[in-house]
C-alpha cells in the first residue's frame, strides 16, 4: 500500500520540480508568481472541500465538495492571480510559465492542506 500521511509531503516536491524544470527553459520564477498563487488557492480549497465532504457524507461528499469548492475558488483564486499580475509581474509571462506555475501552485495547495490533515 501507500503511506497516507506522505501523500501532501510528496505533492510539495512534484511542486517544487516544476519550478525546477522551468529553470531547463531559462525561465525566471517571478513571472510565474500569479500563477503559482491561482494554484494554491485553488487547489488548497478544492481539497479541504473535498476532505470535508468526505468526512460528512463519504465518496459523493468529496465529489460534491470538490466540484463546488473548485468552481468557487476558481473565482476567488483569478482575483488574487490578476492582483498578482498587475501590481507585481512587468515582465512578459509566457503559456509555458502559466501553465508550469499553475501546475505547481495547484500540487503545493493540495500538499499543504494534506499534510495539515494528515496531522488532524
Amino acid at each position: 500500500m501507500y503511506n497516507e500521511k506522505l501523500i501532501g509531503q510528496v505533492l510539495i516536491v512534484l511542486g517544487l520540480l516544476c519550478l525546477v524544470s522551468l529553470k531547463l527553459f531559462k525561465m525566471e520564477i517571478r513571472p510565474v508568481g500569479p500563477d503559482i498563487v491561482f494554484g494554491i488557492i485553488d487547489n488548497g480549497i478544492l481539497a479541504a472541500m473535498a476532505l470535508l465532504g468526505g468526512q460528512v457524507a463519504g465518496v459523493e461528499g468529496a465529489i460534491i465538495g470538490g466540484v463546488v469548492g473548485n468552481a468557487i475558488t476558481d473565482g476567488i483564486a483569478g482575483l488574487f492571480e490578476g492582483y498578482w499580475a498587475e501590481l507585481f509581474v512587468s515582465e512578459q509571462r509566457t503559456v509555458l510559465g502559466s501553465a508550469v506555475g499553475k501546475m505547481a501552485g495547484c500540487l503545493f495547495g493540495a500538499g499543504v492542506v494534506l499534510v495539515v490533515a494528515s496531522f488532524l
